[in-house]
C-alpha cells in the first residue's frame, strides 16, 4: 500500500534530518579522532621516544662511567706493570689485587691478561691461556690490535657460569708504551635489562640493542616483542629489512615502518661507548587503541543523540499531523466532525448497513429562527447555544451514532441498526428536549426550537440519494411552521 503525502513528507524529513545529524556527527567526531591521532603521533616521534631513549642511554652511561675510571686506572697501576715485568712468577699477589679490585670498587668481575704468556688471570684464580684459534678468546686478539686505548663490550663471562657482562677492556702498556696486556672490569647488564623491562612494561614499547652489523645482542629480561630474536639479525625481520641503509652511521633517527599491517614508530639512538644502537619501537596500535576505543563511543553517543532525536521529531509530526487531521475533519466550534469528517464515517456506517443487511437512518436537525437570534443577541450569544445544544445533542445518542455539524445552525444524525420508526420516536424526543431547554445569555433565558426531516437508507441506494431525501424531509419541516419532524414517505 503506498505511503500517502503526509507520510512520504514525514519519511523524507526524518531521513534528511538524520542524514544531517549523522553527516555531521561523523565528520566531527573523525576530525576530532585525525588530529587526536596526529598529535599522539607528534608526541610519540617527538617527545616519548626520544625521551626514553636519552633515559636509557643516561643510565647506560652512568653505570660504566665509574667502571671505565676504575679500569683506566688498573692499566696505569705500577704494581700491576711491575708484576708483569717482573715475569709474572707468583700469581698470587695478582690474584689478591684483582680480588681487591672486585670487593673494594663493588665491580661484578677483574681481570688481567698478561701479552707474554696468554695467561688469563682473574679475582679466582688463573682462569685460562687465551688462545688465537678460540673463538671465545677473539675479543682479546681484536683489542690488542686496536689503535683506542679501551673498549666496551658485552660477553658472557667465563668467570661466572657464562652470566652476561659489560666488560670495560683496556689496554696495558710498560713505562716504554710498549703493549704487555688487557685489563679491566666487567659489571652484569642486570641493571639494563631491568631499565628495558620497566619501560617495556610501563608504556607498552619494545626495547632492543644492536650492533652496526644489525644483529639484535641485548633485550628485556622478560623478552618483550623482540625477546625471541636475540641473535637475529635486523634484516630477516618483518618491516626492518632496509633500516640499516637508510641509518645514518654513527647517528640516530626516527623512523617508521609497518609489520603486518601494523604501524610502527622507531627512534634509534647511537651508543659510542658500546658502539650498538639503541632501538625504542612503539607500534601504533597500543598508542591509538584509546582515542580509537574514544572515537567509536562518541559514534555510540551520536547514534543514540539522532535516534532520539528522530524519535522525537517523528512523535511530534505525527501528533501535528493528527491534530491537522482533526482540523481538517472537526467543527471548530462545536467539536463535532465537520462535513469532510462526515464523508469519511457516514462512507463506514453506509458499507456496514449494506454488508450486515441493518437499518441506517438519518435526521438533519435545523435551529428555527436563528438569524433572528443573532441578529438580537448577536453571534457571540448564537455561538454559545450552538455549543450548548451540540453538547445536549451529543449526551442524548448512542456512543455508535455518528452526530456532525453540518454547517450554520444546521446538524446531520446518522443512526446506525435504527428503523424509520425507533428513528422517528428519537427525533422526538429530540425536538421535546430542545424546547424544554433554556439558554442563559446576558441574563436572559433564550429558547431555541429545531425542525427534523427523517429518511430510512433503501438498499441500492446512495448517501446522496439518502441526503437528498432527508432534506426534502427537512424542508417540509420548515414549511409546515417548524419545531416538527417529518419523515420522508
Amino acid at each position: 500500500m503506498p505511503l500517502s503525502t503526509s507520510r512520504k513528507a514525514q519519511f523524507t524529513l526524518l531521513l534528511l534530518l538524520g542524514t544531517l545529524l549523522l553527516g555531521g556527527f561523523l565528520a566531527t567526531s573523525l576530525a576530532s579522532y585525525h588530529a587526536s591521532r596526529e598529535s599522539i603521533r607528534h608526541n610519540i616521534v617527538n617527545t616519548e621516544l626520544p625521551l626514553t631513549s636519552d633515559n636509557i642511554y643516561s643510565e647506560i652511561q652512568k653505570d660504566l662511567i665509574r667502571p671505565t675510571q676504575i679500569a683506566s686506572m688498573m692499566s696505569r697501576d705500577t704494581f700491576l706493570r711491575d708484576w708483569a715485568l717482573a715475569g709474572e712468577l707468583d700469581p698470587e699477589p695478582i690474584t689478591r689485587y684483582l680480588r681487591e679490585i672486585q670487593d673494594h670498587y663493588g665491580t661484578f668481575t677483574s681481570f688481567f691478561i698478561s701479552e707474554r704468556t696468554r695467561t688469563y688471570y682473574q679475582a679466582k684464580g688463573v682462569l685460562k691461556q687465551v688462545r688465537e684459534d678460540e673463538p671465545r678468546d677473539a675479543w682479546y686478539f681484536r683489542v690488542r690490535q686496536m689503535s683506542e686505548p679501551y673498549e666496551i663490550s658485552v660477553d658472557p663471562d667465563m668467570a661466572n657460569a657464562d652470566r652476561l657482562t659489560f666488560f670495560i677492556n683496556f689496554k696495558v702498556f710498560d713505562y716504554q708504551e710498549r703493549f704487555i696486556g688487557v685489563a679491566g672490569v666487567g659489571l652484569t647488564v642486570d641493571a639494563v635489562v631491568k631499565l628495558v623491562d620497566d619501560y617495556q612494561r610501563r608504556y607498552d614499547r619494545s626495547i632492543f640493542f644492536t650492533d652496526r652489523s644489525g644483529l639484535l645482542v641485548l633485550t628485556g629480561a622478560d623478552g618483550g616483542p623482540m625477546g625471541s630474536r636475540r641473535g637475529q639479525a635486523l634484516n630477516t625481520i618483518d618491516g626492518l629489512e632496509n633500516l640499516l641503509f637508510e641509518l645514518p652511521r654513527p647517528e640516530s633517527g626516527n623512523f617508521s615502518y609497518q609489520e603486518h599491517g601494523r604501524g610502527h614508530f622507531l627512534n634509534v639512538r647511537y651508543i659510542p661507548e658500546l658502539d650498538w644502537y639503541l632501538f625504542v619501537d612503539k607500534h601504533e596500535e597500543g598508542a591509538l587503541a584509546g582515542i580509537r576505543r574514544s572515537l567509536y563511543l562518541n559514534l555510540l553517543i551520536c547514534t543514540l543523540i539522532t535516534l532520539a532525536v528522530l524519535l522525537l521529531v517523528y512523535l511530534a509530526t505525527r501528533r501535528y499531523q493528527r491534530r491537522i487531521a482533526a482540523l481538517a475533519t472537526t467543527d471548530s466550534l462545536t467539536e463535532l466532525p465537520n462535513r469532510r469528517g462526515f464523508d469519511i464515517l457516514a462512507a463506514q456506517a453506509l458499507q456496514e448497513a449494506q454488508r450486515d443487511s441493518s437499518p441506517l437512518c438519518a435526521v438533519l436537525l435545523d435551529l428555527d429562527n436563528f438569524k433572528a437570534l443573532n441578529d438580537a443577541h448577536g453571534h457571540l450569544a448564537g455561538d454559545d447555544v450552538l455549543r450548548r445544544f451540540a453538547r445536549q445533542l451529543r449526551g442524548s445518542l448512542r456512543q455508535a451514532d455518528i452526530l456532525c455539524r453540518w454547517g450554520g445552525e444546521e446538524f446531520i444524525l446518522l443512526l446506525k441498526n435504527t428503523d424509520r420508526n425507533a428513528a422517528h420516536e428519537l427525533a422526538e424526543k429530540l425536538r421535546q428536549q430542545c424546547a424544554e431547554q433554556r439558554y442563559p445569555v446576558a441574563g436572559e433565558a433564550l429558547q431555541v426550537t429545531v425542525s427534523l426531516g427523517l429518511s430510512q437508507w433503501q438498499e441500492g441506494e446512495t448517501l446522496h440519494d439518502l441526503l437528498g431525501r432527508t432534506d426534502r424531509a427537512l424542508y417540509r419541516a420548515k414549511q409546515a411552521g417548524r419545531d416538527r419532524v417529518c419523515v420522508d414517505p
